[in-house]
């Protein structure tokens, strides 16, 4: 008899309606792989809400599991690329997608998915991390790769308080680089300067101006969440050679942008994919997140929440309520 465990299932009852609830599953319900995992921490993004919303853009089969993320420990392993008991993150890939995630006790994927848990890391940090931490991550490593360093000048990091923003102001802070950190929210001005921002404005400040061509040089570099004017505002006022990574579209999917900062400025635009990142600069960025990169105080970012816990939490994300990252205990 195929083992069973409690996930959370979202299921479409008819056209554009979903439901979400709390039941049992079988490891007969998950897809094939030959990698199965014992879930003990998982992480709320936003895409996670989306999914569970029944967005066509994250899912479009049901019933479904959501959860981009995972971390626990191999209960089998077809492949022999990995041993019962060895600790693994998963994150990335199709999980939560349209393959069943996070958001239950087993998951059952390629082991090509799976990274070992590094030493430094516990699986529930890996989660407070998760693939906010993982896109944070790559955002500083472009623009590490695209010659932007510590004594260059200020960073910009829009959507500041965010899962990935929040963790981009840490690890650009505990890489050196001088952290001007925007956001809507006066009120985290010292959750930001706590995490390592030097300086913390208003996402009108970023935009001040932006109905012009070209704005002042201010930014070294950029890593912008949010997509949209805010992006393009920060593009019209990066430095001549600077560069800016974007990663997020909540402000909106287009770029309304002229091509006068990449002609006359040298600016370099890199857009940050963490789900197809192939394995080789993944292994490598997980590590640096275990050792060098590790911004230390990663509760401080951190709340926590069982799967009892994550409707609320689905709705709090959805309104932008959130700040910093929500850990999903399935232990608990």
């Amino acid at each position: 008899m195929a083992e069973t465990f409690t996930a959370l299932l979202v299921e479409k009852s008819e056209p554009k309606t979903f439901t979400r609830r709390l039941t049992t599953r079988s490891l007969d319900d998950l897809p094939e792989g030959d990698l199965v995992v014992r879930v003990a921490y998982s992480s709320l993004n936003f895409k996670d809400a989306l999914s569970a919303t029944g967005h066509p853009g994250v899912t479009r089969k049901f019933p479904h599991t959501p959860g981009i993320d995972a971390a626990g420990t191999v209960v089998s392993c077809d492949s022999g690329a990995f041993a019962p008991g060895d600790e693994v993150i998963v994150t990335g890939f199709d999980l939560g997608m349209e393959t069943d995630g996070g958001f239950g006790g087993l998951i059952r994927i390629p082991s090509a998915w799976a990274v070992r848990l590094p030493d430094g890391l516990s699986l529930r940090e890996s989660m407070i991390l998760g693939t906010a931490g993982f896109t944070a991550a790559l955002s500083v490593f472009k623009l590490e790769q695209a010659g932007v360093m510590p004594g260059d000048g200020e960073i910009l990091v829009t959507g500041a308080t965010g899962g990935v923003g929040s963790l981009a102001v840490a690890i650009l802070a505990k890489c050196g680089y001088r952290v001007t950190a925007a956001t809507g929210k006066a009120s985290e001005a010292d959750f930001l300067k706590g995490l390592g921002a030097t300086d913390v404005v208003g996402r009108e400040a970023v935009l001040e101006g932006a109905e012009k061509p070209m704005m002042r040089e201010r930014w070294a570099g950029v890593v912008d969440c949010v997509g949209g004017d805010t992006l393009a505002a920060a593009i019209k006022a990066t430095r001549y050679g600077g560069a800016v990574t974007c990663c997020g579209l909540v402000g909106s999917p287009d770029l309304p942008l002229n091509v006068y900062p990449f002609i006359l400025r040298g600016v370099s635009l890199h857009g940050v994919d963490s789900v197809q990142c192939p394995m080789e600069p993944r292994l490598e960025l997980w590590k640096r997140l275990a050792g060098p990169w590790n911004p230390g105080g990663l509760e401080e970012v951190a709340s926590e929440c069982s799967l009892e816990g994550l409707e609320e939490k689905i709705q709090a994300i959805l309104k932008g309520q959130l700040r910093g990252r929500t850990v999903v205990n399935l232990k608990a």
